[in-house]
């Protein structure tokens, strides 16, 4: 069934702290006026995008993604600096974090988020080093986004070799993605709509959260049928 779809607009950024440069070379980041200093990334200074306006190419997060963290607290701060690094993807801007991978998990999850800017430290696989290689190797941009049209939501998912395309175009999925873009908890999302989106890697577990993980983007680098 078709709708209108309601205001899917990104929800300003959680209250974190970033280490922000003009440009991502590391001797061109030294020169006088090329670092913007330590940031908070809040509603008021437009979150990452308006960082990004202010000129920031490359950016430092303030503590590592530890999704093997353990209690909600620990686990929302997890959540809203992973959020950081997907925002900060979205806009091309070279992101400087570590990320830590509960070894049980580990062999799976780096292949969920490796749509992310590759992090600059990874533990929690068995062969780690071998694994950041390849997620910094294979990266590329838009390689799992979401994109907002007339009424509907389309996925474009390349993270596993190929493209897998998905269209919402019902209320309940859309609000879902609306809800789920900055983390809730799992029982505020139909849990039929959830298990789906949980099926196709689409969404990230973490306690009682779940995280939306494609990036939106608002215009395709490439030619529509290129990416």
């Amino acid at each position: 069934m078709t709708a209108t779809a309601p205001d899917l607009a990104p929800r300003p950024a959680p209250r974190l702290v970033l280490r922000a440069w003009r440009d991502h070379d590391p001797e061109a980041r030294r020169l006088p006026g090329m670092s913007l200093g330590t940031l908070p990334v809040t509603a008021e200074n437009g979150g990452v995008a308006g960082l990004w306006a202010m000129g920031m190419r490359h950016a430092e997060l303030d503590a590592p993604v530890d999704l093997g963290a353990a209690g909600s607290a620990a686990q929302r701060a997890a959540l809203d600096r992973l959020r950081l690094v997907r925002d900060l993807t979205a806009h091309a801007v070279w992101a400087d974090w570590d990320l830590r991978l509960p070894p049980e998990r580990a062999e799976h999850q780096w292949k969920v988020l490796s749509h992310l800017h590759p992090p600059r430290t990874l533990t929690g696989p068995e062969d780690a080093e071998e694994a950041l290689h390849a997620w910094r190797t294979r990266h590329y941009l838009c390689k799992l986004v979401w994109r907002q049209g007339p009424g509907f939501v389309q996925i474009r998912d390349r993270r596993w070799g190929d493209l897998r395309r998905f269209t919402a175009d019902e209320p309940r999925f859309l609000d879902a993605i609306a809800r789920l873009d900055t983390g809730a908890h799992h029982a505020d999302v139909p849990e039929e709509v959830l298990r789906e989106f949980t099926d196709e890697h689409l969404v990230l577990r973490l306690g009682d959260l779940a995280w939306w993980l494609p990036y939106r983007v608002s215009r395709w680098l490439q030619e529509a049928m290129a990416v």
